[in-house]
């Protein structure tokens, strides 16, 4: 992904900041939306999907902890809070909840661009050596292994192919034709085949408190969701 096509999602309250984000990012190509609170936040996090998020602390309807706290029980998006919280206790516990970095208020717009584009090719390059984190689950595709925490799944091959598509594609819907043709093509397998392999890896999900559900949608087929 090329860094400045990113869309960023500026959570602020106050208007004029937040116009001053937004004018900055663009300018540096970045595509924006915003959110004047928390709860409009998780709402557009997602339908929006934004790469990274600029996040306030002191929001209208939910704060900036809570938002950041609930955006890390099925999320890695990248988070750089913004704040005129300046303690020490403010900034460790952003950092402990999950966020990526910290900036005070006031701060130097371009400075902040900065720091997007750094966390961005951070987060990209993770992306691109192989890693991949949903609700609990974290696909390494260098060792070939899907795990919970620190604990692997016990995945067939094929178990493994049909998780390791999805987890790279989250929340869209694939056909079972889709699935045979993308994970089980040298297979003579049928829809039923994958229907039972859907089976046996939501145990193992479930089994495993991995944080996400293979959800079925009637009369399409199979997506896979964090939880």
């Amino acid at each position: 992904m090329n860094t400045n096509t990113a869309l960023v999602m500026v959570v602020e309250d106050e208007v004029q900041i937040a116009e001053i984000l937004i004018a900055y990012l663009e300018r540096a190509g970045f595509r924006t939306a915003r959110a004047g609170d928390g709860d409009l936040a998780l709402q557009l996090k997602q339908s929006l999907r934004p790469d990274l998020i600029l996040l306030d602390l002191n929001l209208p309807k939910r704060d900036g902890f809570a938002v950041l706290s609930s955006l890390r029980q099925d999320s890695m998006i990248p988070v750089i809070v913004i704040s005129a919280l300046d303690q020490d206790v403010d900034k460790l516990t952003a950092l402990r909840i999950g966020a990526d970095d910290y900036v005070t208020k006031p701060f130097n717009p371009n400075e902040v661009v900065a720091r997007v584009t750094a966390v961005l090719r951070r987060s990209t390059g993770h992306r691109e050596a192989g890693l991949v984190r949903i609700g609990a689950l974290e696909l390494r595709s260098e060792a070939h292994e899907i795990s919970v925490g620190a604990v692997p799944l016990s995945l067939t091959p094929s178990e493994y192919r049909l998780m390791e598509f999805l987890m790279r594609r989250p929340g869209r819907v694939f056909s079972r034709g889709d699935l045979v043709d993308a994970c089980l093509p040298e297979s003579e397998a049928l829809d039923r085949t994958v229907d039972s392999h859907i089976a046996h890896i939501r145990r193992k999900l479930s089994e495993a408190g991995a944080g996400v559900e293979l959800t079925t949608v009637r009369g399409v087929g199979y997506r896979l969701d964090p939880t």
